[in-house]
């Protein structure tokens, strides 16, 4: 029966950061110990405001507009002012079930190329397939901080064609590398110079372990899209609240936009939205400095601790990501070398195949979130001062998981 569908959508296959959660809960339950590193879910508990917001409106049931409630839309666009300067007004801000649904309905409007630096996240190329774009990867490196430089783009928007529609995803900080470009100016001149449309995918912007936020906006807000959403830094990934910003100039997309999510989800649960209102208008500058702090700690921890001859690995700048690189000659792709990982250590990691990397590379994600975050919460004062110590105790399966991941890797 598989020849009454698509051939595109057969090609698709179940996305692998969903897949590695599931497994690794399935080994759980058969009673084997298993360091979730491979999902990257915040492991922070949801700010107590924003929950009671959701529980004083659990009883709204009415359809809310399609492009959401307009409080929500005109609190995310003072949102966006405050951090990246640019006004996107109300009018040009869809609301959507998640940052995830936003992408996906723009690249089922768009016709043209995308443009995708590897590493990138493992949706990006099944989505551009959805909507029958044509994907082009550019490798990166992990000594230009894994950001494609200006000129590296410029080549390559002439190889793949000047004159082409095309879209360049840019995702700081990034998943899986867990990096921050530092660069944006310059990549938004040579996107200023060919007419690209920019795909910002802001959904990390809040987990910045240095200083501000710099969104490429601030450079050139004539072309770019911006994503983001309650998933990584309000911990509320499974409330599926996101955003989509629209330029000005391409304000034409929002009304295809629109009827895409009419024809779909129709509109973004209800009470959600209204909780999403108290986490954009909200001060919640103290909270996300105490995530920011503890993210960084125990990121610098797994650094510090796998760092090694067999490992190359750069120290963690935002999100909650590490890409280490493992030097071997036994496995032949990155894909065999986690399952052995898996298999030999209990630790879940994801292959630097699924983000665009060429399989022989034996490049990983690390997510660092298999701790509960409410531990530190409760029992730690100084976020900006988190020693090894605090970390042994309120995150012991980060430590126990690195530990067999360096002794493991010793053996290559």
């Amino acid at each position: 029966m598989s020849s009454k569908i698509k051939k595109s959508i057969l090609k698709l296959k179940e996305s692998s950061t969903l897949v590695i959660n599931e497994k690794s809960k399935e080994l759980i339950r058969q009673g084997k110990k298993v360091y979730q590193f491979g999902f990257g879910q915040s492991p922070f508990p949801v700010p107590e405001k924003i929950v009671e917001a959701l529980k004083v409106h659990a009883h709204r049931k009415e359809y809310l507009p399609i492009q959401g409630l307009s409080k929500l839309r005109e609190a995310i666009s003072n949102y966006l002012k405050k951090k990246t300067g640019n006004i996107y007004s109300k009018e040009n801000i869809l609301i959507t079930p998640g940052s995830k649904e936003a992408m996906l309905l723009l690249h089922i409007a768009f016709k043209g190329e995308i443009l995708i630096p590897a590493p990138g996240w493992v949706s990006y190329e099944p989505q551009a397939q959805i909507g029958s774009n044509k994907v082009h990867w550019m490798e990166t490196s992990r000594v230009n901080n894994w950001f494609p430089t200006a000129n590296e783009l410029e080549r390559k928007i002439k190889k793949i064609g000047k004159k082409k529609n095309i879209i360049l995803i840019l995702n700081s900080p990034n998943n899986p590398s867990g990096a921050v470009c530092k660069n944006l100016e310059e990549l938004a001149k040579v996107a200023k110079k060919y007419k690209l449309i920019v795909l910002s995918d802001e959904i990390y912007t809040d987990l910045t372990f240095e200083k501000n936020y710099n969104s490429i906006s601030k450079y050139y807000p004539q072309l770019t899209f911006i994503t983001g959403g309650l998933s990584k830094w309000c911990g509320a990934g499974g409330w599926r609240l996101g955003f989509l910003a629209v330029p000005k100039q391409l304000k034409d997309f929002l009304t295809s936009l629109k009827s895409l999510a009419s024809e779909s989800y129709s509109t973004v649960n209800t009470p959600t939205q209204f909780a999403a209102v108290e986490a954009y208008d909200g001060d919640y500058d103290e909270y996300k400095n105490k995530v920011k702090g503890i993210l960084k700690a125990v990121g610098m921890y797994v650094y510090n601790n796998l760092k090694s001859n067999n490992i190359l690995i750069a120290p963690p700048q935002g999100a909650f990501y590490l890409m280490p690189e493992f030097k071997n000659k036994k496995y032949k792709t990155s894909s065999k070398l986690c399952e052995a990982i898996l298999s030999e250590t209990g630790v879940a990691m994801l292959p630097g195949s699924d983000f665009g990397f060429k399989p022989n590379k034996m490049l990983t994600r690390l997510s660092y979130t298999d701790f509960d975050g409410n531990e530190f919460f409760r029992n730690v004062k100084n976020y900006n001062s988190i020693d090894e110590d605090i970390i042994k105790k309120y995150a012991p399966n980060i430590v126990e998981g690195v530990f067999k991941l360096s002794k493991w890797a010793k053996n290559l």
